[in-house]
């Protein structure tokens, strides 16, 4: 009967120790299954504040990009008008030397010698 009784000590050590061993076991997954979830909570709210920030900034941006939209858009009429007042200006100029070729004309004038050197 001894070697009953020292085969069932033997059995209950060995289920002690399987049990121990899967205890521990149970307790390091355990605790690094709540580390990680501590950081995928602190990284979702790290997350979290950089979308707020982010649209923040393109709240921003798109601000800016409005006015320099508009800048443009009034540089682009200014250059217009700009462009509207040198073709006024050419057209004025070049019906001031229709008028003056005709008086010139007009009074029998020999025509002058322009910069190339050759008469008009």
């Amino acid at each position: 009967m001894s070697t009953d009784v020292e085969a069932e000590r033997r059995t209950a050590e060995a289920r002690a120790a399987v049990t121990a061993s899967l205890i521990s076991i149970g307790g390091s997954v355990d605790n690094e299954m709540q580390t990680r979830a501590a950081d995928l909570h602190a990284n979702a709210e790290a997350i979290a504040k950089q979308e707020r920030e982010l649209a923040k900034q393109t709240a921003a941006l798109a601000k800016q990009s409005a006015q320099w939209q508009k800048l443009a858009d009034t540089s682009t009429k200014k250059l217009n008008e700009i462009g509207d007042i040198q073709n006024w200006a050419e057209m004025i100029e070049r019906d001031l030397l229709v008028l003056e070729e005709t008086l010139r004309l007009v009074e029998g004038k020999a025509a002058p010698e322009t910069a190339s050197g050759t008469s008009g």
